[in-house]
């Protein structure tokens, strides 16, 4: 199953990263790794997770990450349609669908 990133969703993406390197170079690389996590699981399984919004389906991340990645699946292939951080305004990234 291929996987591809709204643009926006990849900003979502960097801005998380840049918030965890500013706290601790540590904390951005476990951010990363769990982001990746997530991805391998959703590939594996892409129908498992909470279905969500607009068609979507989420997977939350681990307690000490706030974030959910939102994603759609379309024939083989996995869209990723934000990482979104739990504090922001729920259906921010309706416009993206």
């Amino acid at each position: 199953m291929r996987v591809k990133f709204h643009p926006d969703a990849r900003l979502d993406l960097r801005e998380g990263k840049a918030f965890y390197r500013h706290r601790s170079p540590l904390a951005a690389v476990t951010f990363a790794q769990e982001i990746d996590r997530a991805i391998s699981r959703i590939t594996e399984a892409p129908t498992r997770y909470q279905n969500g919004e607009l068609g979507t389906r989420e997977f939350a991340l681990p307690w000490r990450f706030p974030y959910t990645v939102v994603y759609l699946v379309k024939d083989r292939l996995v869209v990723i349609v934000a990482v979104a951080h739990h504090s922001k305004e729920p259906g921010y990234w309706h416009h993206r669908i």
